[in-house]
């Protein structure tokens, strides 16, 4: 079955930075886009940052933009969230999610909804403090 394990997570301070690492298994990894959403307590799902089959597309919650890296090596069946200068509102679950019938027109606006996504990992806990 497919399975998602997201890993990285943990306590920081401000500033520091962290990198989440989202292994898959019993998919085509080559042929399904990645995405990262977070939910913080007592808020609704956010997206977060998502990339394309090959990597040469990546989006970007305009709250994390030039902070967040969104990586993927397809060799290693990982994509990967690299997050430099955090802050405390960063804390959250952090979820990566597989879709594996990405629109041929691969676009932002398509990339950050949710419901596009067929499988989420467990979610990894990162709190920031400040």
């Amino acid at each position: 079955q497919v399975q998602l394990v997201e890993s990285g997570g943990g306590l920081v301070q401000a500033g520091d930075s962290l990198r989440l690492s989202c292994a898959a298994s019993g998919l085509n990894f080559r042929s399904v886009a990645m995405g990262w959403f977070r939910q913080a307590p007592g808020k609704g799902r956010e997206f977060v940052a998502a990339i394309s089959l090959s990597g040469g597309s990546k989006y970007y919650g305009d709250s994390v933009k030039g902070r967040f890296t969104i990586s993927r090596d397809n060799a290693k069946n990982t994509a990967y969230l690299q997050m430099n200068s955090l802050k405390p509102e960063d804390t959250a679950v952090y979820f990566c999610a597989a879709d594996v019938r990405p629109a041929t027109y691969y676009s932002s606006n398509y990339a950050r909804v949710a419901g596009q996504y067929d499988y989420w990992g467990q979610g990894t806990q990162v709190t920031v403090s400040s």
